[in-house]
């Protein structure tokens, strides 16, 4: 686990509509019903002047800690001028210090055993933004990498 600094940047995509939460595995099925529309209307060719194909899932507001509810985001990075399309949202992620997390094996099971890691692990964390990004090394859901980046203190 490597700790970083990244800038803030912005991002355009789908925002649950409402806060989730890990109690009974809730968190799985919202964001799971967030991806599939993601994927099925095919969010990723509205987003306008995208600085790169990779896709954020972002993991912000948090209420308390992980077990308390939070909510849920998946886009693209755009610049900061770029206009948010009329049926999409846009989220500001601010700088901030993270814990580096490489998720590697068949997904999405490597995205919950990386997850259940960070929560017993002893990171200091800040709850802000956390996230991860699906690039070309996550396109093969048998040998996926995802890098997920936890906001710490």
């Amino acid at each position: 686990m490597e700790k970083l600094s990244k800038a803030g940047f912005r991002l355009v995509g789908l925002r649950l509509e409402q806060k989730t939460s890990n109690k009974n595995n809730q968190s799985n099925l919202d964001c799971g019903n967030l991806w599939q529309k993601f994927e099925k209307e095919n969010i990723i060719d509205l987003i306008p002047n995208r600085l790169g194909n990779e896709i954020y899932a972002v993991y912000f507001d948090y209420e308390k800690d992980e077990a308390a509810p939070f909510s849920y985001f998946i886009g693209c990075r755009v610049d900061d001028n770029v206009e948010t399309p009329k049926n999409l949202n846009s989220l500001k992620i601010p700088s901030q210090k993270y814990q580096k997390v490489t998720a590697r094996g068949v997904m999405t099971g490597c995205i919950i055993d990386a997850w259940n890691k960070i929560w017993n692990a002893d990171i200091e964390r800040k709850f802000g933004f956390d996230f991860e990004v699906y690039d070309e090394r996550s396109e093969n859901w048998d040998d996926a990498v995802v890098d997920i980046y936890v906001s710490i203190a």
